[in-house]
């Protein structure tokens, strides 16, 4: 093939990316279960308040969305990718050899990753080391592993209820998941003897994977009193008169212990803005500005309401300022 040929044919690709993107007027936002809830505030309000289109927020996981974003550009593709945990190596690997190439990385608030049970019960105190050998496939014993014989919380502390083991948590595409698995199990793994970082979930039904949508855990603790769910603070505070949450490590989850990280089991939110539909996509930027204003995750904005932990105003600013410039994220700033 002739140079003008290959010219030619890539100008004509690029074209036709820029040409879908721009023929689009709704921006679509995809990811994490545990964001959904201010994304989507955040959506409606942008749509009530400015002559832009309401966003379309589809809660998909963090692992599901972010597999979305990075299918390439064009209109096919979602325009913001939500997450509660940063982003993967792979994943951004993966971006950039879908051409997705420049995208910015937005960290708007704090979260924590709850227990939680029925309101009726008796207040609960767990461990790290006790929900890990509660929900691992394999526990050690006498220097090896084998598959886990717990099926009541009793036999694996005395001082726990004598209560069968069920647990409603994230898929394995949830960001909740992979949180859940770091700051728990694999931070105890090697107190308890592993040998090294255990993330393995056990799939003999005690743990029962429950999907993207969070709402669903909470009304099935609500039908069920023997059983504890995993999930994001936010849907604790948004379901206080039917729920509870765990202390973990003698810790209660408030807004006071996630933001200082005192809770153990605290984590970062972030959403991901795909740069090239930036001025292409109508409203996306109006739309990351309004997200990033103070009165959405200020100390007295209207996110806080819904369960969001607020960064610090210095850490708010830097923020603002590094949107503001449209900067960028290399390989470099990843950590896993």
């Amino acid at each position: 093939m002739r140079v003008w040929q290959r010219t030619v044919i890539g100008l004509t690709v690029a074209l036709t990316a820029i040409g879908i993107a721009q023929a689009r007027e709704q921006i679509r936002v995809v990811g994490s279960s545990t964001v959904y809830p201010f994304s989507s505030y955040v959506a409606e309000e942008f749509g009530a308040t400015t002559d832009f289109t309401t966003p379309i927020v589809e809660s998909t996981g963090s692992g599901g969305g972010l597999k979305l974003f990075c299918n390439g550009v064009g209109s096919d593709t979602p325009d913001v990718t939500n997450a509660s945990r940063p982003i993967k190596k792979s994943e951004f690997q993966r971006c950039q050899d879908n051409g997705v190439g420049d995208i910015i990385e937005v960290m708007f608030g704090y979260d924590g990753i709850v227990i939680a049970q029925n309101e009726k019960n008796e207040p609960l105190s767990l461990t790290r080391e006790q929900l890990t050998l509660a929900v691992a496939a394999q526990v050690p014993q006498d220097g090896e592993l084998v598959e886990n014989p717990y099926v009541r919380w009793s036999q694996i502390d005395a001082s726990l209820p004598d209560k069968e083991i069920l647990i409603y948590g994230p898929p394995t595409s949830s960001g909740t998941r992979d949180a859940f698995e770091e700051l728990v199990m694999e931070a105890v793994s090697e107190d308890l003897g592993y040998g090294g970082e255990y993330s393995n979930i056990r799939q003999d039904g005690a743990f029962v994977p429950s999907g993207e949508n969070d709402n669903l855990i909470v009304q099935k603790l609500g039908q069920n009193r023997h059983a504890v769910g995993i999930f994001g603070y936010s849907f604790l505070e948004e379901n206080k008169s039917l729920l509870s949450a765990a202390s973990v490590g003698g810790v209660e989850p408030n807004p006071s212990t996630i933001s200082s990280g005192e809770y153990p089991v605290s984590r970062s939110l972030f959403f991901y803005v795909k740069k090239a539909h930036l001025g292409e996509v109508s409203g996306l930027a109006e739309y990351v500005d309004l997200f990033l204003a103070e009165k959405m995750v200020g100390n007295y904005g209207y996110l806080k309401d819904l369960g969001l932990i607020p960064l610090p105003k210095e850490r708010r600013e830097a923020v603002r300022a590094k949107w503001a410039d449209r900067e960028g994220m290399t390989k470099d700033d990843l950590v896993h």
